[in-house]
């Protein structure tokens, strides 16, 4: 009988350890867990994030690396860079509010010219040649069907020496400069800032083509004021006596010269 309750207990025991286990267990299951593995039924996962500077804008166009990527325009580059002026309209793209518009001549376009037309330019006409295919804000086709002639560019404010008259007509853009009359072939570029046209000849003008005025000469040195013979004359005067009648007196040697004479007539006399 014994025996039988003590079995009857032990099992009991046993009985209640097994459940207070196993509810132990689940208690601890939700904490154990990581905190981020549960999700929430019907709640979509976060996104993932962005990579940094993949939203902002892209900066201004760089003016050769437009022409470069074009892949004709290797003269009218070389020239931009010789003569600076990439440097000058990249700087301004970088300010708010300026605009370039670019008229590129081809390869082409240059090996037209006559020979040796380039290479028989200063620097300064080089210049001038460059900042003549640049205007100083920006155009789109249309517009230049209401623009004011003759275009001021950025070789020079005088429309005499630098004229260019461009004419739209729908998507047509004639342009002169009264040496030269081209088109617009196609747009290379556009941005709202800055725009680059395909031109298939070179602009000249007359401003350009003049040879350069030389630098006047030095004026010659002013000669030197001629010195008085007055001042010229021995510090120490020579005095002459002179009588009270105003005539000038024989010098101390004069009787000398008489006595000398007075002796030769003498001799003369009595030889005869």
């Amino acid at each position: 009988m014994m025996k039988q309750l003590f079995s009857s207990t032990l099992l009991g025991m046993i009985f209640l350890l097994l459940c207070a286990s196993s509810i132990s267990g689940q208690s601890l299951a939700p904490a154990q867990a990581p905190s981020g593995s549960t999700t929430t039924s019907g709640q979509s996962s976060p996104p993932a994030q962005a990579p940094s500077g993949s939203s902002s804008p892209s900066g201004p166009a760089d003016v050769i690396a437009v022409l470069t990527k074009a892949g004709k325009f290797t003269t009218f580059i070389g020239l931009l860079k010789s003569s600076q002026v990439d440097s000058l309209i990249n700087t301004q793209l970088k300010k708010p509010g300026n605009g370039f518009t670019v008229f590129a001549p081809t390869d082409s376009a240059f090996s037209n010219l006559k020979t040796g037309t380039l290479n028989s330019f200063t620097d300064e006409q080089k210049a001038a040649l460059t900042k003549f295919h640049i205007i100083p804000s920006f155009l789109t086709i249309a517009q230049f069907q209401t623009v004011s002639n003759p275009v001021h560019t950025s070789a020079s404010g005088d429309s005499v020496e630098f004229p260019l008259n461009v004419i739209g007509n729908g998507t047509q853009v004639n342009m002169t400069t009264g040496l030269v009359n081209t088109t617009v072939d196609s747009t290379a570029y556009s941005d709202g800032q800055l725009a680059v046209y395909e031109i298939p000849q070179v602009l000249l003008s007359q401003g350009i083509l003049r040879p350069q005025a030389p630098a006047p000469a030095p004026l010659p040195p002013k000669p030197k004021k001629a010195t008085p013979l007055s001042s010229q004359a021995p510090s120490t005067p020579t005095t002459v006596s002179v009588h009270s009648s105003g005539a000038t007196g024989l010098p101390r040697y004069a009787p000398t010269v008489v006595s000398i004479g007075v002796a030769v007539l003498a001799a003369m006399s009595l030889s005869l």
